[in-house]
């Protein structure tokens, strides 16, 4: 299997070109490839149809953790069960090793004919999760460190990596990974898969980059993108502020996983070019049309809707701002407030009350800080209280029509095209602020990669 030092490294913007691995040829790539860990989360049903698909014939599920699964309080057994499955998989031939290169990615959705993707290695020496993070490579949202532990209990003995994380360029030009794709329309590359996923959910395409000039093209392309001149230029950032090349877009405790394993390899003597200092991502280009930017939901379990409600008036009230319901309203059909007045507004779901409350002249700056900036407080205060981060919307209507004590905060989304500006003027966003498309957009699981020598 080819080594880090056999893998082209552009080390100045932090970029591998990795020597992924796949199944062999004849697997069932339509069970071989699973969604992103982090999705349906509310939907054990999801899952079972998964499972019950897959059977046992190789497939990523075997590899990954669901978190729907986090609340049976089973981490011991599946982690060890995940560990077992990569070391089998390792022992009878189901990771192939291809020569070093990025790969290519056409994913078709079921709201996008195409969406471009570049799946490349990054070095975690240049990603930093720290608040005010200056990194090449940054998060765009706030990440939660008592998220990581079941992560890195997987990660930290794994022999493989395999990633749902995509990254963000801002490439308005579109001069890093389209160019790649014209050049594979002249049948340039070759195809490492192509399949329709489960599910319903679009179809993935994959073609290997590996002729060196191609990936020297991309290297220089980036480089361009992270400039100094062009960083401050295109955001107006001040000359102590370092510019922001990747900008983690999905997967961020994921990467922050990463970060955190490689600096636990590191204490223990690892060299630099041990494979765990980087991690297989996507790059998605932010300009991509294929890709679209939705809210994620907030769901919670286990409260009084009435009292909810009650104590949200109060909270903001106390910081001086004015609140008012729209009972029957629904945030999409909204209209801002006029006057120069800043607003936020949410929809408020329950299976007695439904509208949008109006919060004017909140203390923060996006409509899902001021939500959480009460929720999380609220939440803590309240025992019996569960929250949930939903991306569905009829997800969070089907239960909230079902329990009396569940409750659903629809939000607003954000403008995808300003989403690296506002990282830049105001640092990270709050946790889970955004998604990159719904549920059967994201990413799912296909190319791995060893992450021990």
């Amino acid at each position: 299997m080819p080594t880090q030092a056999e893998e082209p490294v552009y080390a100045d913007i932090g970029l591998m070109a990795p020597a992924v691995v796949l199944p062999p040829e004849g697997t069932d790539m339509r069970k071989w490839s699973v969604i992103a860990c982090d999705q349906y989360t509310s939907e054990p049903a999801y899952w079972k149809r998964v499972a019950d698909l897959v059977g046992d014939n190789p497939s990523m599920l075997h590899l990954t953790y669901p978190e729907v699964y986090l609340p049976q309080k089973r981490d011991e057994e599946i982690i060890a069960g995940i560990l077992q499955n990569m070391e089998e998989y390792k022992k009878n031939n189901v990771f192939i090793p291809q020569t070093p290169g990025f790969v290519l990615v056409d994913r078709k959705t079921p709201a996008a004919d195409s969406r471009l993707g570049l799946v490349v290695a990054l070095d975690l020496e240049l990603y930093s999760f720290a608040k005010g993070s200056q990194s090449l490579i940054r998060p765009t949202e706030k990440t939660i460190e008592s998220r990581l532990p079941p992560r890195i209990a997987i990660r930290k003995d794994a022999s493989y990596e395999s990633p749902h994380i995509l990254v963000l360029i801002d490439d308005p030009d579109k001069t890093v990974i389209e160019p790649l794709a014209e050049a594979e329309k002249k049948g340039a590359m070759r195809k490492l898969y192509d399949f329709d996923l489960m599910e319903d959910s679009g179809h993935l395409t994959g073609h290997h980059v590996a002729d060196r000039k191609d990936m020297d093209q991309v290297a220089e392309a980036l480089r361009q993108l992270g400039s100094k001149e062009r960083f401050r230029e295109k955001y107006g950032a001040g000359p102590d502020q370092d510019p922001i090349l990747f900008a983690v877009g999905d997967g961020n405790h994921s990467l922050a996983t990463a970060k955190r394993c490689w600096e636990l390899v590191k204490a223990k003597g690892a060299g630099d070019d041990h494979p765990a200092r980087f991690a297989l991502v996507e790059l998605n280009n932010v300009h991509d049309p294929g890709l679209s930017f939705h809210p994620i939901h907030r769901l919670i379990e286990g409260v009084d809707p009435g009292d909810m409600m009650d104590k949200l008036k109060a909270f903001f009230e106390a910081q001086g701002s004015k609140v008012s319901f729209e009972e029957g309203a629904r945030h999409e059909e909204t209209e801002a407030v006029g006057g120069g007045e800043h607003a936020h507004k949410f929809e408020f779901v329950s299976k007695g009350t439904q509208g949008v409350f109006t919060i004017t002249n909140p203390k923060m700056v996006l409509a899902a800080a001021t939500v959480d900036s009460w929720l999380n407080g609220y939440v803590e205060a309240n025992e019996k209280a569960a929250l949930d981060y939903v991306h569905e919307e009829y997800t969070i209507k089907a239960k909230c029509s079902e329990e009396s004590t569940t409750v659903g905060l629809l939000l607003p989304t954000i403008n995808k095209n300003d989403l690296l500006k506002t990282v830049v003027k105001e640092g990270t966003l709050p946790r889970k602020t955004f998604s990159m498309g719904h549920a059967p957009e994201k990413r799912f699981y296909c190319e791995c990669r060893a992450i021990l020598p």
